[in-house]
């Protein structure tokens, strides 16, 4: 079974007393944080700043130390047109990331973002184990 490694980030920007954290709209439908591939070579703070880059635009990303968190997952190659597409074993490494930029720039794999308050970000986000993530890195941020 063909296994994936990623990179991603909760991002986050203040505003006041206020959290916003970024969701973006993937193409097949869900909500869910700049994430990608690791690239060889790579460490996986350079995916994360490489990746929000292409996805959002933003590169003012400032990762805040003490926090990773992975997520395991198996999902089908939606990029695979067969029937039959294969299974893949993924992992990912979450980071958290700060920012002062609002401005988003979405790539070809998004349909659209929203900067969203925890509630709000807690109700848009697709995935259980995106939710645990978000959970985390809020209590995280208000524990500094």
């Amino acid at each position: 079974m063909p296994k994936e490694k990623s990179a991603g980030a909760v991002v986050f920007r203040k505003k006041g007393n206020e959290i916003y954290y970024l969701l973006l709209h993937y193409q097949p439908g869900h909500w869910d944080f700049p994430k990608g591939h690791i690239e060889a070579g790579e460490r996986e703070e350079e995916t994360v700043k490489r990746e929000i880059t292409e996805e959002t635009g933003i590169k003012d990303i400032v990762i805040i130390k003490g926090f990773r968190e992975q997520i395991k997952y198996f999902f089908r190659d939606t990029y695979d047109k067969k029937k039959n597409a294969s299974w893949i074993f993924k992992v990912v490494t979450f980071y958290l990331a700060e920012t002062a930029t609002k401005g988003v720039k979405i790539s070809f794999e998004h349909k659209g973002f929203k900067w969203l308050p925890y509630k709000e970000a807690m109700e848009q986000l697709t995935f259980k184990n995106a939710k645990n993530i978000l959970t985390k890195a809020h209590d995280s941020i208000i524990s500094q």
